[in-house]
């Protein structure tokens, strides 16, 4: 029966969340609202004219001779999107699949059928009520502003428009020794 209920509130809370993606998304005063999702350990911000729709992840088809980190193909209701584990991309371990994981599909604008895995959803977050922090290393170009939380928990942006861009990101085929 407990089961029963966590399910319940699981549903709700997507619903919930998915319904305030898209009134946020069509709502031009808020731009400074982000999407805030973990993948692994580190806490991510994205646009939400960039985000797309939130799945439950599905069962993954493996595809022969591509790279670790592109974790396969899901079919969504008759579409193939391709699955990336950004974490693992990165060169950190894989992100591990359990209750929480969720597929982040690409928004259609960006013209990019894919998906990134993401560890738990974090929900909307605005970067106003955040303090801009500066970033001494250098970070590849996918990778965004940081910002700490009145919580003193460290986000960084993630943008995927540049994410697809990324030469290294589109080289999903494994180089085979000939």
């Amino acid at each position: 029966m407990a089961d029963n209920r966590k399910q319940t509130r699981l549903r709700e809370f997507q619903a919930n969340l998915a319904e305030r993606l898209r009134i946020a998304a069509t709502s031009a005063q808020d731009s400074n609202s982000k999407l805030g999702v973990r993948i692994g350990e580190r806490r991510w911000l994205i646009d939400l004219a960039e985000a797309g729709e939130i799945l439950s992840v599905p069962g993954l088809a493996r595809v022969p001779l591509t790279v670790e980190w592109y974790r396969g193909l899901a079919n969504v209701r008759g579409n193939l999107l391709s699955v990336v584990d950004l974490q693992q991309f990165a060169g950190l371990a894989a992100t591990p699949l359990d209750k929480d994981s969720r597929l982040l599909a690409f928004n259609i604008r960006l013209q990019f059928n894919g998906a990134i895995l993401v560890s738990r959803m974090m929900g909307l977050r605005n970067v106003r009520q955040m303090e801009l922090q500066e970033t001494a290393l250098p970070e590849p170009v996918w990778v965004g502003q940081s910002y700490q939380d009145n919580e003193g928990e460290f986000w960084t942006e993630l943008l995927l428009g540049q994410l697809i861009v990324d030469e290294g990101f589109l080289r999903v085929g494994r180089h085979l020794a000939a």
